[in-house]
């Protein structure tokens, strides 16, 4: 007997090491055994260890039974939800009626022709609006001012100050208030960028005066389009 235990052993151990269990195990384990009496328990021996170290399993019956495999059903994993969430539109500075004044600013001059945009964003300490010229919300703008109040005053002149570093634009004089002009977003193939000016309007305010490219073309020159950013600087007033 001991000997029948280690030529099953054996044959067990080659079958282990290809991960799998072969159909006819017992029937190779039975015809080496001269001992037919055992056989019963060759195929009980054979069967436990085969299902314990094969993948996939076999369950063994015994000799010349049909082999089943053991399915292990895995379960699928949960549904992801991939849908990209839908951008909440920022809130406004509501009806400004001819756009004239929203929030803490006063628009005194703009260029002939224009209305209110109907289009205003407001984030706490940085808004803005525009004009163009049918007052269509989903219209391109001609004219918008960005205002910048608080912390938020930093972004804008580190802005300033990397231009100057960088010799873009230069300084200007606005009435008793100072003012920054340059021409942002230059593309590198040469298209237009668009028209600024920034005025200093106190120690934790700044405005953003911008001309779109397009709106920019109306004009003579640069030189022109600068006098109606400054004009529009001068008319600027803060009403807190």
């Amino acid at each position: 007997m001991p000997m029948l235990e280690d030529q099953l052993r054996q044959i067990m151990a080659e079958e282990t090491a290809r991960l799998h269990a072969a159909p006819d195990l017992v029937d190779r384990v039975v015809r080496s055994s001269r001992r037919k009496r055992t056989r019963g328990r060759i195929a009980a021996v054979a069967t436990s260890l085969a299902v314990a170290a094969a993948a996939p399993l076999y369950l063994v019956a015994a000799p010349g039974a049909v082999q089943t495999p053991v399915v292990s059903e895995t379960p699928e994993p949960p549904a992801i939800d991939d849908t990209p969430p839908v951008p909440s539109e920022p809130p406004s500075l509501g009806d400004l009626g001819d756009g004239r004044a929203f929030k803490h600013v006063r628009v005194g001059y703009l260029p002939d022709g224009l209305r209110w945009s109907q289009r205003s964003y407001d984030f706490g300490d940085r808004y803005t609006t525009s004009w163009n010229y049918d007052g269509d919300k989903n219209g391109f703008y001609c004219v918008q001012i960005y205002v910048y109040e608080g912390q938020s005053v930093q972004e804008v002149d580190d802005r300033v100050q990397v231009n100057r570093d960088e010799g873009r634009g230069e300084e200007v004089t606005v009435g008793d208030r100072t003012g920054y002009v340059v021409v942002e977003g230059v593309g590198e193939d040469g298209m237009k960028g668009t028209p600024t000016l920034i005025l200093n309007m106190g120690e934790r305010r700044r405005a953003e005066i911008m001309f779109s490219p397009v709106y920019a073309k109306k004009f003579r020159d640069a030189k022109a389009v600068n006098r109606e950013l400054t004009k529009i600087a001068e008319g600027l007033t803060a009403d807190d």
